[in-house]
């Protein structure tokens, strides 16, 4: 195993993570949950983005108040549908008033360029709603498709890295058999459509399982030796690009060379549980730093060195409700004050709360365009 980096060579690489992104702006999106009661309000949010030179966003449903405070402001959405409202979404007709309601009234002012339909399915065992996710993403393109939309705004899912019963060596990577018959169908609508390929990939919980046996520094992007795939040769010094590239495995060995995997979720606790080893404030900046610095340098995976690495870092704030560990409550960049929680060179604006002589209007839909407006009481 390679020697740990110095303290300085670490503080350097942040220092030149910071430079990066001020040249070039963030070049991964980040995703935006609420599942909170303490966070800043969406037209804060968007100043705060703004000020990060952040434009792509992913969201877990399609809240109006967030959709309102974007408009005119340049930022991509990605917009989610529920797992509880997939077997919904089955139904066209039902579909297509999701879409009526939930996306054309913003467009083209807020940029919505994707839908995802339900969120790691296939890491339960609800049969009935795995067998009803297709049919839900069919039923929301063929809707997109009669708006005149289908070319602008993806459909797709968000899938656990648990759907691989096989990932290493990534060359050998292969969906567990039991979801083989959900998956083909799948990947032939991804390859019909023209639709990016979804996965939640979290190097933090393959170390968590078994810090004995994971190199840290292979899990954080640190300099190590690497660990190299037998078939092909190809070196691999981090665990999410072999992650990625036996994704990509798995979907050719069902026949598709034609389907971009993107990571849709991706990140690493600054806190955890007394079980969580790796859970903490430096572990997190070197992951999210690391990863911020390669994604600026446009990066591949070995397997796919021409293709940029396409990533939504989890998430933009601690999120105080979510249930489950400790950690699960402290993936956030930011502190909901807008405070970083650790110093990786994103120092953006929110700006203060507006006195009580203010107050926002709810989002009106005048002619079919969703606007928010705010007005002098």
């Amino acid at each position: 195993m390679a020697k740990q980096r110095s303290g300085c060579s670490f503080l350097y690489q942040l220092l030149f993570a910071g430079q990066v992104i001020q040249i070039l702006g963030i070049t991964v999106g980040i995703n935006y949950g609420q599942i909170a009661n303490n966070l800043p309000s969406p037209n804060r949010v968007a100043s705060l983005l703004h000020s990060l030179s952040v434009n792509r966003v992913k969201l877990y449903d399609a809240d109006q108040n967030v959709l309102s405070a974007f408009i005119n402001t340049d930022i991509e959405f990605v917009i989610g549908i529920g797992n509880e409202n997939v077997s919904t979404m089955t139904d066209p007709a039902k579909a297509l008033g999701w879409l009526q309601q939930h996306v054309l009234p913003y467009l083209p002012y807020t940029k919505i360029t994707c839908i995802t339909v339900g969120n790691e399915i296939f890491k339960g065992n609800d049969t009935v709603l795995m067998a009803n996710l297709l049919p839900a993403m069919q039923s929301v393109y063929q809707g997109l498709v009669s708006l005149g939309l289908d070319k602008q705004v993806n459909v797709t899912s968000s899938h656990s890295l648990d759907m691989l019963g096989n990932s290493y060596p990534p060359s050998a990577g292969s969906f567990r058999q039991d979801l083989a018959v959900y998956i083909q169908p799948i990947l032939n609508f991804h390859s019909m459509t023209k639709s990016p390929f979804l996965i939640n990939a979290y190097p933090y919980f393959a170390y968590k399982a078994n810090p004995g046996t994971v190199s840290l520094d292979y899990a954080l992007f640190e300099p190590n030796e690497g660990v190299t795939d037998p078939v092909t040769n190809l070196n691999y010094d981090n665990m999410l690009y072999a992650q990625i590239d036996a994704v990509y495995s798995a979907v050719r060995a069902l026949g598709h060379s034609d389907i971009e995997v993107r990571i849709s979720e991706t990140g690493w606790p600054s806190r955890g549980d007394s079980d969580e080893v790796g859970a903490t404030p430096e572990n997190a900046a070197k992951y999210n730093g690391n990863l911020l610095q390669r994604t600026a340098m446009k990066q591949g995976t070995p397997m796919n060195p021409t293709v940029p690495v396409d990533i939504y870092v989890f998430a933009l704030f601690n999120e105080d409700l979510k249930p489950g560990p400790t950690s699960e409550r402290n993936y956030g960049l930011f502190y909901p004050d807008g405070t970083p929680v650790y110093n990786i060179g994103l120092n953006g604006y929110l700006p203060p709360m507006l006195s009580s002589s203010f107050k926002m209007m709810p989002a009106l839909s005048i002619f079919g365009i969703a606007t928010a407006i705010s007005i002098l009481t």
